[in-house]
């Protein structure tokens, strides 16, 4: 399945979660669809995004490492329906959104948290989906830097 329409899912399957564990739930698939993109764009995205694609591989991973992994049934793994990525930008800019609502999701989760365990967990699951985010938008400057380079050496 095309990344654009995965994370549109992870998104409203986000939005809808009602209770912590699923919430979490839907993080954990966010961050592991994250992983995904990263590896797919550092092995045969541009040239220019691979180290920052490698970097959001690691870091999405250990947004996923932080949290406990939910059960699953077969094939509800979106990162493993992930098919195609499209164009990148494209697919940079929606994954940039769904990881900023994955933060507020784990703030106000973390703001409302019963027990120790679950506060650190989140937090540290908000900085996972910061900084993997922090990547996303790195890699966003480079491909606007890119595409505006591109007429210049053209004109030149």
């Amino acid at each position: 399945m095309d990344a654009v329409r995965l994370i549109v899912t992870s998104r409203r399957s986000l939005a809808a979660g009602s209770g912590v564990l699923e919430i979490l739930a839907e993080v954990w698939q966010a961050q592991a669809l994250a992983q995904a993109i990263g590896s797919r764009l550092a092995v045969a995205g541009p040239p220019e995004l691979r180290g920052e694609a490698l970097g959001l591989t690691e870091l999405a991973g250990r947004g996923c490492g932080v949290l406990d992994p939910p059960d699953l049934a077969p094939g509800e793994l979106r990162a493993g329906q992930l098919t195609e990525l499209g164009d990148a930008r494209h697919t940079l800019m929606y994954l940039g959104g769904l990881l900023g609502e994955v933060g507020i999701a784990l703030v106000g989760l973390a703001c409302a948290a019963d027990d120790e365990g679950t506060y650190w967990q989140c937090m540290e699951a908000i900085d996972a989906a910061d900084e993997s985010r922090d990547r996303v938008l790195e890699m966003l400057r480079r491909l606007a830097d890119r595409e505006q380079a591109l007429p210049e050496m053209e004109a030149g």
